[in-house]
């Protein structure tokens, strides 16, 4: 199994925060950073901690540490899995998102990027079955894509050929899977969805997972 880690799924949002890019958001450098900035005057500070009450880092990521000894690529977005997935292909991938990351409904469809780098791994034969994980916080927050398990597939049904769609899982919880049935590990930034207020937590991981760079570097964000 490989293993994809979206650190959204622990840099994420509290409820009712609309201003939050898991409403949807672009992958563009002013989205890493300056839409950040906004988001910070906006609550009246000029330090990132100003972030954290609507911008939580929830519970969990801490036992990634377990992966230590797993071979583990970091970058800076998900579009390094054109890079990533033909090292090891036809493996079953585990994602632990808030996103699908099947499809897109914006920009070029064949061109390999944060939101569609699966379902282009599905398409190509890459990826031999792929399941996402959504994190419990979901439950808590009405607009997220696992929230709904249900209605997130009835979209997929809608968006994909049911032949891809068969090898697609959709599920929600804390849990991770044994090291021992990881073959490698991508772990991933994703800066436009994540607080720079937790990129020390962030890179501390990375580097205690012995991570090699993928791709683009993630990005180390400055003050606020």
């Amino acid at each position: 199994m490989l293993l994809s880690l979206d650190w959204d799924a622990y840099s994420g949002c509290a409820e009712y925060v609309f201003d939050a890019p898991i409403w949807g958001t672009p992958d563009r450098e002013h989205d890493r950073l300056e839409a950040w900035r906004e988001r910070a005057r906006k609550r009246g500070g000029h330090d990132w901690s100003v972030l954290d009450a609507d911008f939580p880092l929830y519970p969990g990521w801490e036992a990634l540490v377990g992966y230590a000894g797993v071979p583990t690529f970091v970058t800076l977005s998900h579009a390094a899995a054109e890079a990533w997935l033909p090292l090891y292909p036809g493996r079953e991938v585990l994602n632990i998102d808030s996103h699908h990351d099947l499809y897109s409904q914006t920009g070029d469809p064949g061109r390999w990027r944060p939101g569609n780098w699966a379902g282009l791994g599905l398409a190509a034969g890459l990826v031999g079955r792929y399941r996402v994980r959504y994190p419990d916080w979901h439950t808590g927050l009405a607009v997220a894509e696992g929230y709904d398990l249900a209605r997130t597939r009835s979209e997929l049904e809608a968006a994909l050929p049911p032949e891809l769609l068969a090898q697609v899982t959709l599920e929600r919880g804390p849990q991770l899977p044994a090291p021992a049935e990881v073959e490698a590990v991508l772990l991933v930034q994703s800066p436009a969805w994540t607080s720079p207020a937790h990129d020390g937590a962030f890179f501390g991981l990375a580097e205690a997972l012995r991570s090699v760079p993928l791709g683009p570097a993630p990005l180390h964000r400055p003050p606020a």
